[in-house]
């Protein structure tokens, strides 16, 4: 309907012209990948996938004047003018929300992305909040896209398969009487440093050491501290600061199990491992 009525009010447009078209990667890490298109006058738009468990993808508009108010815009994929006799397609409506950009959720954002791969214009058509008169086209041009999009690809199946928020707090677990951690422990502890080499800027790092109940209490209290220090080693040869971690040696105090066989013992051989970061 906002494409039928274009003749009978104003339509301001904005839209790279061809020889101007420009898509960037503006991130490309283990951790981000994001694709960038500006829209001269308008704003910036902005595939961005995430280190994450799933799959995700999302399309933000960075607008330069943002929403006055709550609205909503059709997302229209249109054939450019070279393409004559196609129709275009309805992708999705965009939540417009007073005073942030406008965005879209992973569906929407590939489908974006496959038109734009097909030559296509993803568009979005709002009425404008400014001007009662105007409705507003703002078009993603798709000359240039092909070479960028590919990098974008690449970078998008080089992503972590989990997220800050999965190691964030991390339990390792150690073999009896020993600083070796469990094979499992070995695998989460490999999963830190894979991804502290992308990002070590962390805010502040807990070390805390256990153990069980086995030996004198000055022993186990010694052994919970070399634990926690072999991880702060592993952690300072990754680039974190040392003087951001923190650590304490437990010993055999705040078991989470009973001491009185060998699997309960197991999970009271630990060190806990906290990061946070701005």
């Amino acid at each position: 309907m906002i494409i039928s009525s274009a003749g009978h009010s104003a339509m301001r447009q904005y839209a790279a012209a061809v020889e101007d078209s420009s898509w960037l990667m503006l991130t490309s890490s283990r951790l981000e990948c994001t694709l960038n298109h500006t829209v001269p006058g308008y704003g910036d738009a902005l595939f961005t996938s995430m280190a994450s468990k799933q799959l995700n993808m999302e399309f933000e508009m960075d607008m330069y004047l943002l929403p006055k108010k709550f609205d909503v815009a059709a997302v229209y994929s249109v054939p450019p003018k070279w393409m004559p006799g196609q129709a275009p397609k309805v992708i999705s409506d965009m939540q417009l929300r007073k005073q942030y950009s406008g965005d879209l959720p992973e569906q929407a954002a590939w489908t974006m992305l496959s038109e734009l791969e097909k030559g296509y214009w993803p568009t979005i058509y709002y009425k404008d909040w400014y001007n009662k008169f105007d409705k507003v086209a703002v078009s993603l041009n798709a000359s240039n896209f092909t070479p960028a999009y590919r990098q974008f690809v690449q970078c998008v199946s080089n992503l972590l398969p989990y997220s800050f928020e999965d190691i964030a707090y991390t339990v390792l677990s150690y073999e009896k009487n020993s600083t070796d951690l469990t094979k499992y422990s070995q695998r989460r502890l490999s999963m830190i440093g894979e991804y502290l080499k992308e990002d070590s800027n962390l805010e502040l790092v807990l070390l805390d050491g256990y153990s069980d109940s086995y030996g004198g209490r000055w022993t186990n209290e010694q052994l919970s501290i070399r634990r926690a220090n072999e991880v702060r080693n592993y952690l300072t040869a990754l680039g974190v600061d040392g003087e951001r971690i923190e650590i304490t040696g437990h010993g055999e105090k705040h078991h989470i199990a009973p001491n009185d066989n060998a699997s309960s013992r197991a999970l009271n051989r630990r060190v806990v491992v906290r990061l946070s970061k701005t």
